[in-house]
């Protein structure tokens, strides 16, 4: 009998497959498409303690390897978030991760604080937001920001806290470390890196935002890296992502070290790609004779 579980700061997962925050809504609009009773967890878009209306049009453009986005974290605001995405997502076999973002460490907090109460598994707190009173750079490329924000929100989180870190730093390990001191339960990465496409028969940025997030294929390799990185510097659990489209992907982040994946671009390109993996995973295993996923995790040193 073969065993897919994973734990998660305390929180049993099914199997390590999981959606990255963005990518995937709360689920909604994929449910025609992925079973989501077989995903490990759903991580929701990022949700703020007020409505965000992004940044303006164009935001999205595709790029060769991936895409660039500048959405800006449009989102809701936490009060619709509470009423409308996490009843239809307490109607499946699958654990909830909200994602989580804020413009100071006080949004931040009133999110967490109201997610107490709720039947939520886990946060994933995003900290490649600007840090709007320390001039904009954000709070995952200062250790000490980061060791600090996560200070706070774990004093006011009820559920485990998982800090979702930035790539466009010098040291991965460095921001690992910053977040255990500050005692989250895990860390997740990478978030997107900074990109910028232009437009040479417009003679102009193809964002209006000018730069954007590069995801998809071309940055796997510099997250398994990084996924590496991290695994070795703490002991809290990791989830990796970047550039992940099929189960090989997801076997590589794993065997760097993550203890959970999540599923991003892929599901633009491929709406069943996060079933596709978990089946996958499955199948590796079974060819490979591992009759538990923790043989795999972290076996490449």
């Amino acid at each position: 009998m073969r065993n897919t579980k994973v734990h998660l700061a305390g929180v049993e997962l099914k199997n390590p497959v999981m959606t990255a925050s963005g990518t995937f809504g709360s689920g909604m609009e994929y449910g025609e498409f992925v079973d989501l009773n077989r995903l490990g967890a759903v991580v929701t878009k990022g949700v703020a303690n007020i409505p965000w209306e992004g940044n303006p049009t164009p935001r999205v453009a595709e790029v060769s390897g991936g895409m660039l986005n500048a959405i800006g974290l449009q989102n809701p605001g936490i009060d619709v978030f509470i009423k409308r995405d996490i009843p239809f997502l307490s109607q499946y076999d699958t654990k909830i991760v909200v994602n989580v973002c804020g413009r100071t460490v006080e949004d931040y907090e009133e999110v967490v604080k109201k997610l107490a109460s709720e039947p939520v598994d886990l946060l994933e707190i995003n900290i490649s937001c600007p840090n709007v009173k320390e001039g904009g750079i954000a709070f995952g490329q200062d250790p000490k920001a980061v060791e600090l924000i996560t200070r706070k929100v774990k004093n006011c989180a009820k559920q485990p806290v998982i800090m979702k870190l930035s790539p466009n730093v010098t040291d991965i390990s460095e921001m690992a470390r910053a977040c255990e001191a500050g005692g989250a339960d895990g860390i997740s990465l990478i978030n997107t890196l900074t990109g910028m496409k232009i437009d040479i028969y417009r003679r102009k940025f193809a964002l209006a935002n000018k730069t954007g997030g590069m995801s998809g294929p071309a940055i796997k390799p510099v997250a398994v890296r990084m996924v590496y990185q991290a695994a070795s510097a703490v002991k809290i659990p990791v989830i990796g992502m970047g550039g992940i489209a099929t189960a090989e992907d997801a076997l590589e982040f794993i065997m760097a070290g993550a203890t959970a994946v999540s599923v991003g671009t892929a599901n633009f390109f491929n709406p069943y790609a996060t079933v596709e993996i978990v089946e996958g995973i499955e199948k590796f295993m079974d060819q490979q004779g591992v009759r538990d996923i923790y043989e795999l995790i972290g076996c490449v040193k």
